[in-house]
């Protein structure tokens, strides 16, 4: 049993915010077609966009195109924690349980995924609240990330800080639950089937699929995740949605089955390329010192200004 090192949690850090930043638009676009069309919800009734395309178009053509990176800042502070927390201690817990890499099982990677996506997902959980309503709401969202989390805390206490917590978790769980299984063994038949080798195309191919899988599995927690953290929770205001299952009800019943799979395909979009970005990052930082330092101090600057920025 090795002892816990500090490197996965930095690798990472630096991995999740360079997908995060890559990848944000499609993520906005995720959010905007999952609140759009809500019966029960009047501030977001209009149906506006007909698919991830047309809002990325429309989005950029009434808003401007840095829309597309409205709620950057909490998301790069979400990921700067949640991404850090989830990947340190996915690693470290594999570390308690096994010494080498080929005694690893599929149980305990997912074991250890569910752990470690569960506890950073919660913990992170006010930056996602953030991020949502500022996706959600684009350029009639009014103030700055610190003066947001104090404005929620003061209207709101921490419960609005922590509202969505649980479906937030329960995606976290389903996500690893179904990715890690499907990555390892589509990547097992894909080798013997002697079509491909373990090469990057392999880790390609296998990373979309296991996105898919993940992205049809937990599309519909992710929907009323995106609902719960977007309503305000003000004393004397009536919960639209009470929970997970509460709010998978409502949606069926008022809008039809498919609302649940609203935002599927930038969530699948996203997912690919989220796994792949972190996985080879995470591998380059790992190769030798010299490449880690030259790859991670740009990063770490870039990152450092953008705090400074979005918090003044």
């Amino acid at each position: 049993m090795s002892a816990l090192s500090w490197k996965p949690f930095v690798y990472g850090g630096l991995a999740s915010l360079v997908a995060e930043f890559g990848t944000f638009p499609v993520d906005l676009t995720k959010t905007r077609l999952q609140v759009q069309g809500q019966s029960i919800d009047a501030r977001f009734r209009e149906i506006k966009y007909r698919g991830m395309f047309h809002a990325f178009f429309r989005i950029s053509k009434e808003e401007g195109i840095l829309a597309l990176y409205s709620g950057i800042a909490p998301a790069l502070l979400r990921q700067a924690s949640y991404g850090t927390i989830k990947i340190g201690i996915y690693q470290s817990l594999k570390r308690l349980f096994v010494d080498r890499l080929e005694d690893e099982t599929m149980l305990i990677n997912v074991i250890c995924g569910v752990v470690s996506g569960v506890i950073s997902s919660a913990l992170a959980n006010p930056t996602d609240v953030l991020k949502i309503r500022m996706q959600a709401q684009g350029s009639l969202f009014q103030g700055g990330m610190i003066g947001s989390f104090i404005d929620i805390y003061q209207q709101e206490g921490t419960r609005g800080l922590w509202r969505g917590v649980v479906p937030t978790a329960q995606r976290a769980a389903i996500v690893v639950g179904v990715e890690l299984p499907v990555y390892d063994i589509t990547k097992k038949h894909l080798i013997l089937s002697g079509l491909v080798g373990d090469t990057v195309f392999t880790h390609f191919i296998s990373s979309f699929t296991c996105g898919l899988a993940g992205a049809i599995a937990s599309n519909p927690v992710d929907v009323v995740r995106t609902r719960m953290m977007n309503q305000r929770a003000i004393v004397g205001s009536v919960d639209l949605y009470r929970g997970t299952l509460d709010g998978l009800i409502k949606t069926w019943k008022s809008e039809g089955f498919f609302a649940l799979y609203k935002g599927f395909w930038p969530n699948w979009l996203r997912l690919g390329p989220w796994n792949i970005i972190v996985s080879f990052y995470i591998i380059a930082f790992i190769i030798t010192d010299l490449y880690r330092m030259a790859v991670i101090s740009p990063f770490i600057f870039i990152y450092s200004v953008l705090l400074v920025w979005v918090t003044s």
